[in-house]
């Protein structure tokens, strides 16, 4: 269901759909009102809502819309300025699965097809995430949640799971996380529980996202651990007590600075298509760190950051990956476990504790 004003966007965006072998158009609608008063009987497995609506904004739709229908995958669409970046993170909080930035024209053909690109992708990775979730399970119940915490789950076509790697034997001296899809509530629910280790050593975070929508993020980052965090600055040093995010549409690496480290920003290609990605950060890491390193893959599309990941395991550190119940999308931590370079496969709410069990000295 595509839900936007402009009637140049609900075409432009119902064609692309509709040429996908695997996706159809449900609806094409001007207001937020609308699709509330159609959502029951249209009966999508995806809403991209745009925010900024007459009669019925998109933000004051998505709670009814979900109170409808509690499955709907719901995708935020909006431009990139400070008011929307803001928007689309609270429409996070409150229900919405994900964002895509809307380019101000798109006559411009490599933002228009950045966007067409991002938008399908999204479309098809969590519209058919929700249909698995939907299907009715036909083998064994699952052991408790707690129980399974450090199982890593099957990927598609995986007879057995790849085991865990045993942790590192060094003590860690920077915590980098990698996330993409769903990282934005993960990350502040991470976060607001690691604060004693947030004091101890530098946190090194990429997300997957654009510019404004970082600064924004990093923001509720500092609020949510009760600690600085912000977007690294090029060539600042890096020092435990903070939280560094990669700034949208820049790779952030690390560098050597004497004795220390310091941020190095690029503006390079993209990586595995993002920009930022999570393997120049974790890849740089090792330069300066070699394998006094842990790092968190969290909840996303792809599989940025197990080329790093890999890396980061030959010179000693250690990976831990949110499970795949937990995650929005399993895609990125997924392929970690897939490679066989975790040492751990934890839900969302447990990796908070099993990281200050590691920082405490536990390697099991």
């Amino acid at each position: 269901m595509v839900v936007d004003d402009s009637v140049v966007i609900r075409g432009l965006i119902s064609r692309w759909i509709e040429a996908e072998p695997d996706m159809v158009v449900a609806a094409s609608l001007r207001t937020g009102l609308d699709a509330v008063n159609q959502v029951a009987r249209v009966n999508p497995d995806v809403a991209v809502l745009d925010i900024e609506m007459p009669e019925l904004d998109g933000i004051s739709a998505l709670p009814q819309l979900l109170a409808k229908k509690r499955d709907l995958i719901v995708i935020m669409a909006s431009t990139l300025t400070r008011r929307n970046a803001e928007i689309s993170l609270r429409a996070l909080s409150l229900g919405a699965s994900d964002y895509v930035p809307k380019p101000e024209s798109t006559r411009a053909r490599d933002a228009a097809d950045t966007f067409r690109r991002d938008l399908i992708e999204k479309i098809r990775h969590l519209g058919a995430g929700r249909r698995r979730k939907a299907q009715p399970a036909t083998g064994p119940l699952l052991a408790p949640a707690a129980a399974r915490a450090e199982i890593p789950s099957r990927m598609p076509g995986s007879p057995v799971p790849p085991a865990l790697r045993p942790f590192g034997l060094a003590a860690p001296r920077a915590l980098l996380i990698g996330s993409s899809t769903g990282g934005p509530q993960a990350l502040t629910t991470l976060i607001a529980g690691i604060g004693a280790i947030i004091d101890r050593v530098p946190v090194l975070i990429t997300q997957h996202m654009p510019p404004t929508f970082t600064t924004i993020l990093a923001e509720h980052l500092a609020r949510a651990g009760g600690r600085p965090a912000h977007e690294g600055v090029d060539r600042e040093p890096v020092v435990p007590g903070r939280v560094y995010l990669a700034p949208g549409g820049r790779h952030m690496r690390v560098v050597r600075q004497g004795a220390g480290a310091s941020i190095a920003l690029d503006d390079g290609p993209p990586v595995n298509f993002c920009k930022p990605a999570v393997d120049p950060l974790f890849s740089s890491a090792v330069e300066v760190w070699q394998g006094a390193i842990l790092a968190v893959v969290l909840t996303g599309m792809g599989s940025d950051g197990t080329c790093g990941g890999r890396e980061i395991v030959a010179a000693g550190g250690s990976i831990i990956a949110q499970d795949e119940a937990s995650s929005v999308v399993w895609g990125m931590p997924g392929a970690a476990v897939n490679a066989g370079i975790c040492s751990a496969v934890v839900p969302l709410d447990q990796i908070a504790a099993k990281l200050h069990r590691v920082f405490s000295g536990d390697r099991t």
